[in-house]
């Protein structure tokens, strides 16, 4: 353990004891007749308001992660960390129409996850099952990584030794968050969200004023950035892409804004809003996380600048660079201010970790429990079994942070995100179209699921420290079909997870045409149009109490 930065592990303390208390108060905000019914603990009444949803929204995406990850990203590789500024601008106009009519029918049959979607649209429990579970897995170690964006700041606090001492501030945290969820529900990362948003912004504006006028200028910023990968011997760095990268960033941004909304902790959020003004407002104001998001990166190449160096994490005895941001800050700020920045990046995990492990909760309540296990569960044990499963996610992604290397953890979220775009036909495309087959659609994910995860396991670590599932840029002359290499020689890279996709849907429009062909059945549609152009005016919403 390194000498502990007394001054803002102070101010992080009073902030991060500030957010328990709302966390615990929560419970009684705008609380419905009990918390021992699912809509209420896990979808907070499903009356959340404007700027309610835009935090907790805002909340949910933009991850502690997020703020330590993206800027090493661009620390260690230069522009291809860029790639988040353009997936997060293209995300809502994409995802503007489905969310509507995912909300709509959602509030008129009382879903709560999308494999209930699924469920009740297809009629068939085992497709329900895949989508549910492969939310869970894919969730898991996102909810690990936001662990390690606060464990970054941790050991800049000074809290930097191995084994279960060296994690126990970590454990603690850990504990008080899933104490208050338990208790509060999704209330709780509502609630926080607020002073977590505020706290960010602060941080991030000052940074982004003050950073620049004492390292010189943009021109030494950028300047430091592009000498150090023009010294650097690897073909994907730089200041600007190149015809190696590209396509990755290109198919990265895209694939990544696909994925966003099919996590079930971004539906979660979008589910306990009161209505659909709300969703159609926030889609038009939620990209200002983007221009958020874009000064963060630009931290990257101010450490650069700086001279930052990651600190060494002792239990693996490698530089960790999610540590370059909260070193930036607690070398270039005085005390008092990298404290309250701490506090920003800390209190930016607990958030979407709480939010994700409700999520999590909800897709095994009534998708695996109440599907197979107790078909008669009452609204009070789909809450209790709720609360519970919260618990397990919550303590499963601290077993991933000390038992597994963490750097394996964020290959293991690029794993998530493959795992999750494999549920776009079944979830996305349902909403607009039935002329998939279930089997297609099974069919579709098995083929897009075995590849995908195949592809992942040909590709090696950057730096060599592993031969398998080392990152999701994969070389276009490794891929293969068949043993029919296309692109044979070429240099280019690809984000897996659109090859996957790719597969998935020509997989399921063969296997469609096929069912069809022969007739076989399809299930059964719960669903009719109605009830995706619902509104708040609409009388059946009135009657379940949407207005």
């Amino acid at each position: 353990m390194n000498e502990l930065q007394w001054p803002e592990l102070v101010i992080f303390a009073l902030l991060f004891g500030l957010v328990t208390v709302l966390g615990f108060a929560a419970a009684k905000w705008k609380a419905g007749g009990t918390l021992d019914h699912l809509d209420e603990w896990g979808l907070g009444g499903r009356k959340f308001g404007s700027w309610i949803t835009w935090f907790l929204i805002g909340g949910d995406l933009y991850t502690a992660y997020t703020f330590v990850a993206v800027p090493a990203l661009m620390f260690s590789a230069g522009a291809m960390g860029f790639f988040a500024l353009p997936y997060t601008v293209v995300v809502y106009p994409l995802v503007f129409m489905p969310l509507l009519r995912m909300w709509s029918v959602s509030r008129t049959h009382g879903y709560v996850t999308p494999a209930d979607f699924v469920r009740g649209r297809y009629g068939s429990p085992t497709l329900a099952l895949l989508i549910a579970i492969t939310g869970i897995v894919a969730t898991m170690p996102y909810i690990a990584l936001q662990l390690v964006g606060l464990e970054a700041v941790l050991r800049t606090l000074g809290f930097n030794g191995a084994g279960i001492v060296g994690h126990l501030p970590l454990l603690i945290a850990f504990i008080i968050l899933a104490v208050y969820t338990y208790q509060s529900g999704l209330r709780a990362p509502a609630l926080i969200a607020f002073v977590k948003d505020i706290l960010i912004y602060v941080v991030i504006v000052v940074a982004v004023i003050y950073l620049p006028i004492k390292l010189g200028g943009w021109t030494e910023i950028f300047g430091a950035a592009d000498a150090k990968f023009e010294a650097s011997p690897a073909k994907g760095d730089g200041t600007l892409l190149n015809g190696n990268n590209q396509l990755q960033y290109a198919t990265l941004a895209l694939g990544s804004a696909l994925a966003l909304f099919l996590y079930p902790h971004s539906l979660t959020g979008v589910l306990a809003s009161r209505g659909r003004n709300v969703i159609k407002r926030n889609m038009s104001a939620l990209p200002a996380y983007s221009l958020l998001l874009g000064l963060l990166a630009l931290l990257g190449y101010m450490a650069i600048a700086a001279g930052t160096k990651p600190l060494v994490n002792q239990a693996t005895g490698r530089p960790d660079t999610n540590t370059i941001v909260p070193n930036l800050f607690d070398q270039m700020f005085p005390s008092w201010f990298a404290g309250i920045a701490f506090a920003a990046i800390g209190i930016g995990a607990l958030v979407p970790a709480a939010i994700m492990s409700i999520a999590a909760a909800n897709l095994w309540t009534r998708n695996v429990y109440k599907e197979y296990v107790n078909k008669g569960a009452t609204p009070a044990q789909e809450a209790k079994q709720a609360k519970l499963a919260s618990l397990v996610v919550k303590f499963g992604a601290v077993a991933f942070i000390l038992f597994i290397d963490p750097q394996f953890s964020i290959d293991l979220q690029l794993i998530g995100g493959v795992m999750i775009l494999q549920t776009l036909p079944a979830v996305a495309i349902a909403l607009y179209t039935r002329w998939f087959h279930v089997r297609g659609l099974v069919a579709g994910w098995v083929a897009g699921m075995a590849w995908g995860m195949w592809l992942l396991y040909t590709i090696p670590s950057a730096d060599g420290s592993r031969a398998h599932f080392g990152g999701s840029a994969l070389v276009l002359d490794k891929l293969s079909l068949f043993g029919w290499h296309p692109f044979a020689g070429s240099t280019m890279t690809i984000y897996v997870g659109f090859v996957s996709l790719i597969a998935n849907l020509v997989v399921a429009v063969l296997v469609t045409v096929l069912a069809r062909r022969l007739r076989w059945p399809n299930g059964l549609d719960k669903t009719s149009p109605a009830d995706y152009h619902a509104d708040e005016g609409d009388k059946k919403l009135r009657a379940i109490g949407a207005h």
